[in-house]
């Protein structure tokens, strides 16, 4: 109780705000200030809906400006879009469903809810950040409780909602299945007909608040430059050694630390910033609006503005703007695959549903996508119209319960970041022991110790290599900008290199795999089995296929023209009808046809049918053209009725036994593979039918109108059972274009491919068959248990241990929900496998945040999917995930040669330096010598290593382990090789050449320029194994010159000077050219052996894949 009081106190400050802010101009909007605790996530609202509680939230909650301040011009517009008012766009994201809360104004209100400052904002964040860089020791839970998706709930910390499967609490829909009508009406207080009153809605949303949902803020660009230092352990590294370098009077290294930390961060940010760039392009602001029944009229509104007790109206075409409870509805059809994952449109209807009883007897609400009764906010109306009482807005809403379940997932570090992290502590640990082991040589030596400790840091510093945050950024941005040429958005840099890492992909089935449109695929007639793989000429096609064509396209609801986006709207079905007339060059036989009676299908009679005239018809009856009944349906509900069959215009010979048999048994064939089948069939006379609803609203009827020609009250047919069979059509939601070709090449390079649908297990496995999945052979024999797949029950059944053992060989999951879906994701991410999930659905969100990588839709996927996702594919192409993958092993391997450069580098210069100060030789480099290696070692040559082009063989290694460290054994071995030659071929050169205990200029530039020579050969043959010289043209450029400017400095007067060099005879520069050429030698056989290794390798995990 005390809790609602103290959230009450604000709001009538907010009330008299908001009643400000509603008299600003329109045109100003993006100065509208917004409350920093106006928000409907899981963070801020009491547990969702149970039974013994009342249906308001327990807190109330201040209301932020209307969406309708933003949309002046909503009121007016009774048909087609709202537009949105300059500066909308900074207040929601997407669509007016999700609204960004901005902090403006914040210090005005006094509410008494904490406000959690970043770690970055505190000296104690950055110390702890330090110290983890460091130790590798983790903040404990205590430390992070409010990190970690955790609430606010009147002030004290509580846990997030456990995604047990047993967790089943109560929504409104859940309720309202089960409640009448007359119950539902009665329990808002409102009114079938009359809906709310005016009056009561400002009420009813100060107790409600808005239908939306709060998503985050951008953040401002101080916070992403912040958060590029604070979260990166290796950067915070650079930093400390920038400014110890300062103190000790290192400037020069403190100013080259400071430069590579702000390109870094430069880089990273305008990357990013492109990307954001492109995913406003894609997604331009789209107004939810409806029309509601409020003082017996029907207005136009914004979603976000309905409340419970609302009665909405809808008809083909609109999307269902909040949970309704379904008061009357006439042919009303719903596609829910974006919240359910199934490809068929559900039949909705104003009965009760009934309880479910579990094997105990104990009843339960009816499943999610059994409850006939409900409409779920954001799904869409395929066919009819109805009308409904709003029941759930916001977070109360099946949407708003997996929108919530989103937003307590936390993100996870890539892998790549992750192996930066352990580097990071590794070089911190090195640095520190190098310090340690000079100073004891000093010591030892009894040297001054200060200077030792001066010496030892130099060294440290010289370590770390501060060129590898550059070439890591650079060479994500340039694989972020590669893969949007390609059609995919990243929006983070390092999500591109986890691509790479993914060793399973969850990918949804419904428009992510397949094209979510159920398209004709297959024809029937007597005798004729036809399969529609290229488009046929009309003149190739027989009578009874053209037949069929015209029936499906005559028995069809679906609207007469394409609208904006050049598709019929209409049920999948009869969509899926007429687009296979263009595939035989029919033309659509509707225009010529009136259409005089109707029967719509349901799902008792198993049928629809329709009966009218033609224009060109020559039959008469009684002197008038002869009336033609349609039909079409099930094929049991069809063969029935029929005693003839289709031929040709008069050859209609008798459906004898033999003959039907033959029909039954192809249709059954053809169903077991996962189709939907369709027969046809026609004769003479009327159809039984309802005339149409007048009860509905004006609006309704005008636009049903538009897709369904009127009818009359037939005359009673006589003829039901004595039609012609013509026969059926065969349609399924096909797979995309291109996806079976790229799941193969993924499973070839190791990557297991996982589907997961809410479709039933026999669709879900015959187009998993299709796909190339694995999933053993096609049995139909009931009881069968195919150990490839799994359904959401067998799931439920399982503990968490039984689960993660079992994920390993499934490759398809069926009737799943959005539950199951992060449950499958958890189980292959403990048994250690990183995961990336595929998907464009609002029930594919919570899996979506889950796993290591998101994968959204860009033209089907919701905007809660694409908010939720890491990279969108712009073109819904599935197969864009197998170049990305490319990308992302090729952007590792690059990494991993740049560091072999530049750690063996690095172990050359201090090997040097530690030998001859440890047997007390005169330094063979000065500090110009070493600041120019340090340049080389950073700069350019190294850089260009990481841009080597894709090498086809790194898809044939197989996933690198999530655990896998970036400095692998064999990378070790690469740079001690690499290291000893450089040390040797100096050394030889230092010791040959120095003739006395003191170093002259010649001697010192034989030494110097030795060490760049060889340099400059490991940074060439560090490029990648099956990478030529020339393909990498920048490798080769940078590197000649470099090469140019050695020169210079050894034979150029004013560089002698400065570095203190002298021009070497022709005598002495072949001699270090034939050691460059020794060294190229070494290199190139350490190379073949490699390539031999990387063939055994994948010789072996091939066999190891046919065993």
């Amino acid at each position: 109780m005390s809790t609602s009081r103290r959230s009450l106190s604000g709001v009538g400050i907010e009330r008299k705000r908001a009643s400000l802010m509603t008299t600003t101009n329109a045109h100003d909007l993006s100065a509208i200030p917004e409350s920093p605790y106006v928000s409907t996530s899981a963070h801020s609202i009491q547990p969702l809906y149970s039974a013994t509680q009342s249906y308001s939230q327990s807190e109330h909650r201040p209301p932020s400006p209307p969406a309708s301040s933003y949309f002046p011009s909503v009121s007016k517009s009774q048909s087609g879009e709202p537009q949105p008012a300059p500066g909308a766009s900074d207040h929601f994201a997407y669509s007016t469903t999700l609204r960004r809360h901005h902090n403006e104004g914040s210090l005005s209100l006094s509410l008494p809810l904490p406000q959690k400052f970043p770690d970055f904002a505190s000296a104690e964040g950055l110390w702890h950040k330090a110290v983890t860089a460091v130790t590798g020791h983790q903040r404990t839970h205590e430390d992070d409780v409010l990190e970690n998706g955790y609430a606010l709930v009147g002030g004290r910390v509580s846990p997030p909602p456990a995604f047990d499967r047993d967790d089943r609490r109560e929504t409104p829909s859940a309720r309202f299945a089960h409640c009448t009508v007359e119950d539902t009406i009665a329990h808002f207080r409102t009114s079938a007909t009359s809906g709310l009153s005016v009056s009561s809605i400002s009420t009813l949303q100060n107790v409600h608040g808005y239908n939306e949902f709060s998503v985050s803020t951008p953040e401002p660009v101080l916070i992403k430059f912040a958060k590029t230092i604070y979260e990166s352990p290796l950067i915070l590294l650079l930093c400390a050694s920038a400014a110890i370098s300062a103190v000790m009077g290192n400037v020069d290294d403190a100013v080259s630390i400071a430069v590579a930390v702000f390109i870094v961060l430069t880089v990273g940010f305008i990357q990013e910033q492109r990307s954001e760039k492109s995913l406003e392009a894609l997604n331009k602001l789209v107004p939810h609006h409806c029309h509601v029944v409020r003082d017996g009229q029907s207005i136009h509104v914004l979603a976000n503005e309905l409340v419970p007790g609302d009665i909405v109206t809808l008809a083909t075409g609109d999307r269902v703007p909040a949970d309704l409870r379904v008061i009357s509805a006439v042919d009303f059809e719903i596609d829910e695959s974006s919240l359910t994952g199934e490809t068929n449109a559900r039949t909705k209807d104003a009965s009760t549903c009934a309880f479910e009883r579990r094997a105990d007897g104990v009843a339960e609400p009816v499943a999610l996508a059994e409850r006939s009764c409900i409409a779920y906010m954001g799904t869409l109306v395929r066919n009819g119209r109805g009308s409904g009482v709003v029941i759930a807005t916001g977070t109360q809403t099946e949407f708003g319960v997996i929108f919530s379940m989103m937003q307590d997932v936390e993100e996870k570090r890539t892998p790549l970041q992750l192996s930066m992290d352990e580097l990071a502590k590794k070089l911190s640990i090195l640095s520190f022991g190098i310090i340690g082991i000079i100073c004891v040589i000093g010591m030892w030596q009894q040297r001054p110790w200060l200077d030792m400790f001066t010496i030892g840091v130099s060294l440290a510093v010289a370590a770390i290599p501060e060129g590898l945050p550059i070439v890591t950024t650079v060479t994500l941005a340039l694989g972020v900008l590669r893969m949007s040429n390609r059609k995919a958005i990243v929006k983070k840099l390092h999500s591109v290199e986890a691509l790479g890492s993914v060793s399973v992909i969850c990918s949804d089935k419904t428009g992510t795999l397949t094209m979510n449109e159920q398209t004709v695929t297959e024809i029937y007639v007597v005798d004729e089995m036809l399969n529609v793989d290229a488009p046929h000429l009309s003149s190739s096609i027989s009578p009874a296929v053209r037949k069929v064509l015209e029936i499906g396209s005559l028995c069809n609801n679906a609207s007469q023209a394409r609208n904006a986006d050049g598709v019929f709207s209409g049920q999948s079905t009869d969509v899926a009808l007429l687009n296979i007339l263009s595939q035989f060059q029919v033309p659509d036989p509707r225009p010529t046809f009136t259409r005089l009676s109707e029967r719509p299908f349901n799902s008792e009679q198993k049928y629809m049918a329709v009966s009218g005239f033609h224009s060109y018809s020559a039959a008469l009856y009684s002197g008038s053209p002869r009336e033609i009944y349609y039909i079409k349906g099930s094929i049991d509900a069809i063969i029935e009725r029929c005693k003839f069959y289709y031929v040709a215009d008069g050859s209609t010979p008798t459906l004898d036994a033999s003959t039907r048999n033959v029909i039954l048994t192809n249709a059954q064939s053809t169903a077991s593979r996962g189709l939907r089948v369709i027969a046809m069939a026609y004769g003479y006379g009327s159809v039984e039918s309802a005339g149409p609803d007048l009860s509905s609203p004006p609006h309704l009827t005008h636009r049903s109108s538009q897709s369904m020609p009127a009818t009359r009250p037939p005359t009673p047919d006589k003829e039901k059972t004595n039609l012609v069979f013509v026969g059926f059509q065969a349609m399924l939601d096909p797979p995309r274009k291109g996806v079976a070709d790229a799941i193969g090449l993924l499973q070839s390079a190791g990557i297991q491919i996982v589907m997961i649908t809410g479709d039933a297990e026999q669709t879900a496995l015959a187009i998993a068959q299709k796909l190339g999945l694995q999933v053993g052979p096609r049995r139909t024999t009931p009881g069968h248990i195919n150990r490839y797949c799994l359904t959401g029950k067998d799931i439920d059944q399982m503990t968490k241990a039984q689960l993660v053992e079992r994920v390993g060989s499934v490759s398809v999951f069926a009737r799943t929900t959005p539950r199951h879906k992060m449950a499958i994701v958890e189980a292959f991410q403990t048994r250690g496998a990183v995961v990336a999930m595929t998907g464009d659905g609002v029930n594919d969100a919570p899996a979506l945040k889950m796993a290591d990588i998101g994968v959204s839709m860009g033209k089907s996927g919701t905007d809660v999917a694409k908010e939720a996702a890491d990279v969108i594919l712009v073109d819904d192409n599935f197969s864009t995930i197998l170049p990305a993958v490319e990308e992302g092993k090729s952007i590792f391997h690059n990494i991993q040669n740049f560091l072999s450069f530049q750690l063996s580098t690095a172990a050359a210069a201090l090997t040097l330096i530690t030998l001859s100060t440890f047997f007390g030789f005169s330094n063979p480099l000065n500090a110009m010598q070493i600041l120019f290696i340090n340049i080389l070692m950073d700069g350019p040559p190294s850089q260009s290593l990481g841009v080597d082009p894709v090498d086809l063989a790194v898809m044939r290694k197989p996933p690198r382990k999530k655990n896998e460290p970036i400095i692998t054994n064999r990378l070790l071995y690469r740079v001690l090789f690499s290291a000893a030659t450089i040390v040797c071929g100096t050394a030889f050169i230092y010791t040959t050449a120095l003739d006395d205990d003191l170093v002259s200029r010649r001697e010192q530039t034989m030494t110097f320029t030795c060490f760049v020579f060889l340099d400059l050969v490991s940074a060439v043959q560090s490029r990648g194994l099956g990478c030529g010289i020339a393909q990498n043209k920048m490798l080769v450029t940078t590197v000649s010159v470099s090469l140019f400017v050695q020169l210079t400095l050894v034979y150029v007067p004013f560089m002698q000077a400065i570095f203190q060099t002298e021009a070497l005879s022709m005598r002495d520069l072949a001699t270090l050219i034939l050691l460059a050429a020794t060294s190229f030698a070494l290199h190139e056989g350490r190379r073949r052996f490699e390539r031999a290794l990387n063939e055994e390798s994948s010789y072996a995990s091939v066999m190891e894949e046919m065993a």
